[in-house]
């Protein structure tokens, strides 16, 4: 496939080549797409992916397009003169320099996070299930991405120990907690420190960041499919809510969706991608909300649950709220529902530090009975991760 051959030269990495090889090789998409063991999805997708590229750069024979731009600069734009035979006879490109250099910046980023997305493997699924149960991981505020110096802010912390410490304290609840038929890892929000390569929250305000974007983004989603997948072992039902924080507005919405397209053909996974900074589940004659905080009064909580889920108000008996944000615990109890906010693993950066905030450090997880409520609940201090 002479066509295929040119395009190896566009390649942006070796899975790319790879699959081009393969369809050279085995002479069509479908017939690559079982020799590589993967899904043929992939192979379309890839192979997209790589003519875009090279149309991007000048090359795109079925339009007339044979002159690739030189590096460093993209093709905007041509203009083709042809005969009166119909054959092309003078051709013009227009390159951008600039926007090379934008299409480059986000094609890492994209690469690193998400390279050629396959499926993963299967976990199995526990034999035996308490089906009145549900176990509710909540996670305040991970900041993933978060800079600190022990001399400047009391401890030394970065991405690669927040990627740790997130999967170690799950690996803890997940083993005491019960075999629930459904079991909820709720992001309470700022799963990310930073928001863009500026090192900023949506704001424009500027936090310490450590290492680069695009690594922070591509070690937060492998945590997080690593959390997932060990939940899977435990429950038969995962279901992931990732809300939106002021930290990362963005990226969390991004999260959600990257989760949900490795996971998109497994069942037993459940990936809510709404931007609605609300959301509710219910559980039997239970009834949760969960929010990030940054935006709404614990006292509005239960007005909006009433409003937003009349029918579920009015059917169940055990009713809260489970909030982040302010990185400390608390748990008010309203008419109606209480409203709980819940600690981080994160370290302080040295702005906190510098401003007082002394709060613990822990993760939990919370035990919902379908017709009794909350009848257990279990705690992992940082400590017990050192």
């Amino acid at each position: 496939m002479p066509k295929y051959q040119a395009l190896i030269s566009y390649c942006q990495s070796e899975s790319q080549r790879n699959t081009i090889n393969a369809v050279i090789k085995e002479g069509s998409h479908s017939k690559a797409a079982k020799a590589l063991k993967i899904d043929r999805r992939v192979v379309d997708r890839t192979m997209k992916r790589v003519e875009d590229y090279a149309a991007s750069q000048g090359y795109a024979p079925a339009h007339d397009m044979i002159h690739p731009a030189p590096d460093g600069f993209i093709v905007k734009g041509t203009s083709t003169l042809y005969d009166e035979d119909g054959n092309p006879k003078i051709q013009w490109v227009k390159t951008n320099q600039s926007a090379a250099a934008n299409l480059e910046t986000i094609r890492e980023a994209c690469e690193n996070i998400f390279g050629d997305v396959s499926p993963l493997p299967k976990v199995a699924a526990p034999k035996k299930l308490l089906s009145d149960l549900a176990v509710v991981y909540p996670m305040g505020d991970p900041h993933l991405g978060l800079y600190a110096w022990a001399k400047e802010a009391g401890q030394d912390f970065d991405t690669d120990i927040a990627a740790k410490d997130l999967m170690t304290a799950t690996d803890r609840l997940v083993d005491i907690a019960p075999a629930a038929t459904v079991g909820i890892l709720l992001n309470l929000g700022d799963f990310f420190h930073g928001d863009n390569m500026d090192n900023t929250t949506k704001r424009g305000t500027v936090v310490d960041v450590d290492t680069r974007w695009p690594r922070v983004l591509d070690i937060g989603l492998q945590t997080m499919i690593r959390l997932i997948r060990r939940m899977l072992e435990k429950h038969k039902t995962v279901i992931v809510r990732n809300n939106i924080g002021n930290h990362d507005t963005h990226t969390s919405i991004m999260l959600a969706i990257a989760l949900r397209a490795f996971f998109h053909d497994n069942k037993r996974v459940e990936i809510d991608t709404s931007p609605n900074p609300f959301w509710f589940y219910r559980h039997g004659k239970v009834l949760i909300g969960s929010t990030h905080g940054d935006r709404t009064k614990p006292a509005d909580l239960p007005q909006i649950m009433a409003e937003d889920r009349a029918a579920d108000w009015g059917q169940t008996i055990h009713r809260h709220w489970y909030t982040g944000h302010v990185h400390h615990q608390s748990k008010h109890e309203f008419r109606g529902c209480t409203v709980e906010s819940f600690r981080t693993l994160a370290a302080k950066d040295a702005w906190h530090n510098g401003q007082g905030y002394r709060s613990g450090r822990d993760m939990r997880c919370i035990i919902l009975h379908k017709e009794l409520g909350q009848v257990e609940s279990h705690r992992v201090g940082i400590e017990q991760l050192r």
